[in-house]
């Protein structure tokens, strides 16, 4: 995959490369014909930097302006609040740099328009302005997903602790211990991959296809043509955002008790409802939906049969059997243990199967890379042969290189900064977490820029940040390390989120610079950006985790508005680690092997049978996510696939172009909605209404009973 991805790149740069000699050609040869001319327009529109070649570049202080990072703030808020909610629930966070990107250029360009018409405008919009929006946005609210706020944090939790095995060693929330961990641990990231940002972008020409597509986005927005697009896709979001909004607003009224309101909706039946089989109404994840894969959305729903519909029924009838038949149904020694380990199980075998993957393709990819350059550097130029030169490079990569060259990060200032915020951290860690001693620590900044290296370059080839896995890593070695008796399952959990923010935050400064590079922002800029984008992720973060934490009672709960599932998993992972396999069910360990098993075989295959049958066989990671939870937000977002199907077949290009905006209005809307409902719940103000649904029997009895 990687190789094939590197092969298109050569492909596309050998095109624009001919077609621009070809128009150098034609500009010299002043007898051309019509043809030619012809023939030099069409070459001159294969080159991005052709279209913005009068317009010039900014500095990179010019890049960094207040109306940017104002613009920024308010959108990082709406940002992590949506970040936050899809933690809280299922776990599944779509790309939203899409989003951050069209919402960047509608506000700014608002802005301009205002400042235009009143003469107060200073300084036109730019491209690269508008880059750094997108960058500022997805590194603060990228801290709500790599801050573990519903995965390692709130795993240390009581309220977690106490739906696990072990529940005698917790660390509750705080909003200042809180902040001060995120503040510690999420900058190293940025310090460690710096030095290797001209390796990454132009030696090794990593493709980075997120970071390649933001780019051209933010291109296409700053064309003519682009911007009218661009107004048409605000439009559509505002409307779709408007409806969100307002629906969850509608639905709020019906649900002032538990089981209440349209998210309650028995729409499969009362048996299927039981079984967690409806149709919620939520827009946030037929939004999703429409984003992500089809492939993932089947996967969803195949994992939610798989597990509510066949496997969690027979093992209920074992009962009495396999576990003691007198457990609360939150014990991890009853069903709820088969849910969690199994779910963990699949997760650590498709995890496993991916980093493995992954290290090699970088391993052998850095090889061939490392093999080619050596081979450049050894070919001297002779008379009938030119040497590796700028004649190789296209217009657009000419001029690319030549700014992301010009303003240098200085190698002593990374390392220097790396080793300054490592020693605050070693020095700072153990008071927050006594369990997390400062030899950990220095083991976990020894191996982390190696680990980040790998990650980025990774990330570079397969657009896939294993981020999660190296923090599984940092968990399994550092809590048996520590041991039971010594705190290890807070040690592991507290090491996970060391590992988690430093290897993030190093693949998505690596998507920026790509990003940047593509659209002549400055690396200076995009690092400027990054960290304070992280700043403000490390304070906005923390504050709506705080907002949702204190208004919505049972956070964390199974059957809750919020189960966060994973901090579940990722506690369970911790004293898995510590305590080995002792405290699960009977059987539970035969159907976790099986399952582990199972997850790489899946992997393999779809490997095996190539891109093009592979698509169609189901993803292990996704098929996990139900296992504990339920289906019922696989059911909303096929509806967004099915969706998103229909209107590509009516109208593809229609479709190609607007599906991302109506995604991101519908979600943007739901997830703001949960502001004012924080805040309603905080101030004691209840829905009205409980609107809920019963069986006919039940509800004769109700009658019966309220009429004597």
């Amino acid at each position: 995959m990687g190789r094939q991805e590197d092969e298109v790149v050569e492909q596309n740069q050998s095109r624009n490369q001919n077609a621009w000699e070809k128009a150098v050609d034609v500009q010299n040869d002043n007898d051309s014909d019509p043809n030619q001319k012809k023939k030099e327009n069409d070459n001159e529109a294969l080159s991005v930097e052709r279209i913005f070649e009068s317009k010039p570049v900014p500095s990179w202080r010019n890049q960094l302006t207040v109306r940017a990072f104002l613009v920024s703030f308010v959108l990082s808020i709406m940002f992590t609040f949506i970040v936050m909610k899809l933690n809280l629930t299922t776990g599944i966070i779509p790309s939203l740099n899409v989003s951050a990107g069209l919402l960047g250029f509608f506000f700014v360009k608002t802005w301009t328009k205002i400042a235009e018409r009143t003469g107060l405008l200073k300084q036109p919009f730019t491209r690269q302005e508008n880059t750094v929006i997108q960058t500022c946005v997805v590194a603060s609210s990228g801290i709500a997903f790599s801050g573990g706020f519903g995965s390692y944090l709130f795993g240390m939790s009581e309220r977690i602790a106490k739906q696990s095995s072990d529940f005698s060693d917790f660390k509750n929330p705080s909003l200042g211990w809180i902040i001060g961990f995120l503040f510690v641990v999420s900058f190293l990231g940025l310090f460690s991959v710096v030095p290797l940002r001209k390796i990454m972008i132009i030696d090794f020409k990593l493709t980075y296809p997120s970071g390649t597509a933001t780019a051209h986005l933010i291109n296409s927005f700053h064309t003519p043509e682009g911007a009218k697009l661009a107004k048409k896709q605000v439009r559509e979001l505002g409307k779709f955002f408007s409806f969100s909004f307002l629906w969850g607003f509608f639905q709020w009224f019906y649900t002032s008790g538990e089981d209440c309101g349209f998210a309650s909706f028995p729409t499969l039946g009362l048996k299927a409802y039981q079984n967690k089989f409806f149709f919620d109404f939520s827009a946030t994840y037929v939004g999703v939906g429409m984003i992500c894969p089809y492939i993932v959305n089947i996967s969803v729903l195949l994992g939610g049969i798989l597990s509510w519909g066949v496997m969690w029924p027979l093992i209920e009838k074992r009962k009495g059997d396999w576990f003691p038949a007198d457990l609360k149904a939150s014990s991890m020694h009853g069903l709820q243990g088969y849910k969690v380990f199994i779910s963990i199980a699949m997760i650590l075998g498709d995890g496993l199967y991916n980093f493995v993957k992954v290290l090699v393709r970088t391993l052998s990819g850095l090889y061939s890379q490392l093999r080619e350059k050596d081979v450049v550097d050894s070919s001297l130029p002779v008379a009938d042969r030119p040497s590796h030169t700028k004649a190789e490079l296209s217009f657009d990569d000419q001029r690319r290189k030549q700014v992301f060259l010009k303003d240098r990060i200085p190698n002593w200032f990374a390392l220097g900064g790396y080793v300054a915020i490592a020693a605050i951290s070693i020095g700072t860690l153990p008071h927050i977490f006594p369990q997390l001693k400062w030899y950990y620590i220095v083991v976990i900044y020894i191996f982390a820029p190696t680990l980040a290296f790998c990650n980025a370059y990774g990330c570079g080839l397969t657009d896939w940040s294993l981020a999660s896995t190296y923090g599984k890593l940092a968990i399994f070695t550092i809590g048996a390390w520590a041991g039971a008796s010594h705190g290890g399952v807070l040690a592991g959990l507290a090491a996970c989120g060391v590992m988690m923010n430093i290897v993030s935050t190093a693949s998505d400064l690596s998507q920026d610079f790509k990003t940047g590079y593509l659209t002549l922002a400055s690396p200076r800029s995009m690092f400027v950006s990054q960290v304070i984008g992280t700043a403000m992720g490390c304070v906005i973060s923390p504050c709506v985790f705080w907002l949702f934490y204190k208004a919505f009672d049972g956070l964390g709960t199974p059957d809750s508005q919020y189960p966060a599932p994973f901090a579940v998993v990722y506690r369970n992972m911790a004293i898995l680690g510590v305590e080995g396999f002792n405290s699960l069910p009977n059987y539970c360990l035969t159907l976790c092997y099986i399952f582990f098993g199972a997850a790489i075989v899946i992997n393999l295959i779809k490997d095996v049978l190539g891109k093009e049958r592979g698509r169609f066989i189901p993803i292990p990671m996704a098929m996990a996510i139900p296992f504990y939870i339920g289906s019922y937000f696989a059911i909303d977002m096929c509806v967004g696939s099915l969706i998103l199907f229909i209107w590509t077949k009516v109208n593809k290009a229609k479709a190609d172009a607007f599906v991302p905006a109506v995604a991101s209005g519908l979600i943007c809307g739901d997830g703001i909605w949960t502001l004012p409902a924080s805040i309603l719940a905080l101030a004691g103000v209840k829905p009205p209404i409980c609107m809920k649904f019963l069986s006919r029997k039940t509800n004769d009895k109700v009658d019966a009973f309220l009429s004597s």
